[in-house]
């Protein structure tokens, strides 16, 4: 929603929110555009979400960035929720509306689907099988907006199968869940790898996962961004396929949060991709 007072202010509560590049991409398009206003840290404990979330309207603020811990348990302070919101189970931007009340959206799903186009323009939900690795928040944000793009089919897999079978039941087709076991085989005839785990994040363990049986055509995945290039992202490349590195998903979920809070919708240009890149 455009405000009406000259300064815009908004920012990310996280706890802890030092590592968050949110500043640093928001601020470069206050810049750019030429609009007063500034985005800060705010290191909220879990204990004063609430408290911290009901003060944005008085303090002036047009809203708020939500990370981690923040993203589930805002559900219980908002005023209102998008759609995407609660099939998702999570909000990632607050909007503080004319009278005060507060309205949850995500913008994760968008981000991601906004990157694929980005890194592949011609591609389409639709077009072949989407294989989802993970069924945490990230997986479910990412299922919602593949959904939302026209994903014909899902294929799930997680290592707790019941943590998969729980996401499928939520959403219904075109999500199928299926034994961890046969993740290599279900890349056959894919359009679409997605990690949604931390597995190949840096100090953690590389995603384990034969591309063998995966079109060259495919794009692949990954919502990581530290390291930019994943062992996932280096062995699709090395096979011909399309890499999509986690950083896309960031820039675009900010895009539209920040023409909430401004009305001004902003590019995600090379510019503040490489900006954002060299403090990774």
């Amino acid at each position: 929603m455009l405000r009406h007072h000259r300064f815009v202010l908004a920012g990310v509560m996280g706890w802890p929110i030092g590592h968050s590049r949110s500043p640093k991409i928001h601020n470069h398009w206050f810049a750019q555009y030429g609009i007063e206003g500034a985005y800060v840290p705010l290191q909220v404990a879990p204990d004063k979400l609430e408290t911290a979330l009901r003060a944005l309207p008085a303090l002036g603020f047009a809203g708020c960035n939500l990370t981690i811990p923040h993203k589930e348990s805002a559900l219980a302070v908002l005023d209102h929720i998008d759609p995407s919101v609660a099939r998702i189970g999570a909000v990632n931007c607050v909007v503080v509306n004319e009278d005060g009340s507060l309205t949850g959206r995500n913008y994760d799903g968008y981000g991601f689907v906004a990157s694929l186009h980005e890194a592949a323009p011609q591609w389409k939900a639709a077009d072949g099988p989407c294989v989802v690795i993970g069924a945490g928040g990230g997986a479910r944000a990412i299922v919602s907006g593949l959904i939302d793009a026209g994903a014909a089919e899902i294929r799930l897999f997680n290592r707790t199968r019941e943590r998969a079978d729980r996401l499928a039941a939520d959403f219904g087709a075109p999500v199928a869940a299926y034994p961890w076991e046969e993740r290599h085989e279900a890349l056959a005839g894919a359009g679409l790898l997605v990690n949604t785990t931390s597995q190949g994040m840096i100090g953690q363990e590389p995603l384990e996962l034969s591309l063998a049986a995966l079109p060259n055509s495919a794009l692949v995945a990954d919502i990581v961004y530290a390291p930019l290039e994943t062992p996932l992202l280096a062995a699709a490349r090395r096979m011909g396929a399309t890499p999509v590195d986690g950083l896309g998903m960031l820039l675009h979920q900010a895009r539209p949060a920040f023409r909430d809070w401004t009305g001004t919708m902003p590019e995600a240009t090379p510019a503040l991709r490489s900006l954002i890149a060299a403090t990774l």
